[in-house]
């Protein structure tokens, strides 16, 4: 007969919005796992704070902190994104997390001449124990078909336990082929991490947060870039050694790529963005608008799914569940009415702004300063009180 430990709380979060955990542990086929399950209810700001609190004690505790002899035994692989010779502020997440996880930590990262350049960058990452570089131009790109077999044979070389990489494109797309190659399931997209087996990830846009413990010998993970601390990037001093290279025959093979260079802050590390919906009627009016508020707070420029499924914006400054997570120290909309999908990519940030004509808008509900107005009326008037200052 399976065990079946329940416990159900409410309780109010940052944002003030209630949540609802719900967990429920269960045995299939004598393979433990269980999942807990936070359903996520928005309120208003000044609601009254209701708590209640019920709960059937399992018969044996749900998980555990990795004893200190334990994690002597972990050793996490983080694997590093580059784009010509610089870290990505993905890799740096991997290994914020990997860090967390306990035991040693080993970065790795391949490309072309990343030994002298981006390796050695990740070298100085205080607490790496060592970096494993590749120098190929095969994996320069970082196309996953490439590069999947290079780290699955590394994995298997190290006997690492787990895997980590950052929850970019380059991710998304990597590890889940390893998963599929070393037959383990992978776990996207956490949050956190309660044990060495048990993770934490969102699920529904957020409005639901899952926990999973996995039974897997290597753990495949892809972190979310917002959710750890980050790391110190001086002060440590790892030892650079070669990776292991099958040299498998390409599959594909890198054509040519075009970028748009921009002086404003990249989206996703930006510490200031301002977010353009739907609202803004056409992207003659988006640039009118968007543009000299973004250049006079020196801030990225964002879009919702809905200014860019309209046109108004590009793809790459798609903000949301579909799009870039960010986390900045100031967020400000402008015409997005906050459906879960977006808030989904940009609830963790600092300080959340809001200015639509709407005063029932969804984006008030988790805005910490709103402005309820035309925004063709307002906006500029910022605009120019910010140049002003």
């Amino acid at each position: 007969m399976p065990t079946i430990a329940t416990e159900s709380h409410i309780t109010v979060n940052r944002r003030a919005s209630i949540l609802l955990f719900s967990p429920r542990l269960a045995w299939k086929n004598n393979a433990k796992s269980f999942h807990q399950v936070v359903i996520m209810i928005p309120i208003a700001r000044n609601s009254v704070l209701w708590a209640a609190r019920s709960q059937l004690q399992p018969t044996r505790k749900l998980s555990q902190p990795a004893s200190s002899a334990l994690a002597r035994l972990l050793s996490t692989l983080a694997v590093l994104e580059q784009r010509n010779g610089k870290l990505e502020s993905s890799s740096l997440s991997a290994i914020a997390a990997a860090q967390k996880l306990g035991g040693s930590v080993t970065g790795f990262i391949a490309g072309s001449g990343v030994k002298g350049t981006s390796a050695a960058e990740a070298a100085k990452i205080k607490g790496v124990e060592k970096v494993l570089a590749v120098d190929n131009d095969a994996y320069e790109k970082g196309l996953p078909e490439n590069y999947a077999p290079l780290l699955v044979e590394n994995i298997k070389k190290g006997e690492f336990t787990h895997v980590v990489a950052g929850h970019s494109a380059f991710g998304k797309s990597l590890l889940p082929r390893v998963a599929a190659l070393l037959d383990v399931q992978q776990i996207s997209d956490i949050t956190g991490i309660e044990s060495e087996d048990t993770f934490v990830r969102p699920i529904y846009a957020g409005n639901a947060i899952l926990t999973v413990q996995s039974t897997d010998n290597v753990k495949v993970i892809t972190v979310r870039g917002t959710a750890f601390q980050e790391v110190e990037t001086e002060g440590g001093s790892a030892e650079v050694t070669d990776g292991a290279d099958p040299n498998v025959p390409a599959m594909t093979e890198w054509v040519s790529e075009e970028l748009t260079q921009s002086e404003r802050p990249e989206l996703a590390t930006a510490t200031r963005v301002v977010s353009g919906g739907r609202g803004l009627k056409s992207k003659e009016e988006f640039d009118r608008i968007m543009l000299p508020l973004a250049d006079s707070l020196g801030a990225a420029i964002g879009a919702s799914r809905a200014a860019v499924d309209s046109g108004f914006a590009d793809n790459s400054l798609q903000v949301g569940q579909t799009g870039k997570n960010v986390a900045p120290q100031l967020y400000l909309s402008v015409g997005i009415s906050g459906a879960i999908q977006h808030l989904a990519g940009m609830k963790d940030s600092k300080v959340i702004a809001a200015i639509n004509k709407d005063p029932e808008a969804p984006i008030f509900q988790i805005a910490d300063v709103g402005l309820v107005g035309d925004l063709f009326d307002k906006v500029p008037e910022l605009t120019e009180k910010v140049k002003s200052a």
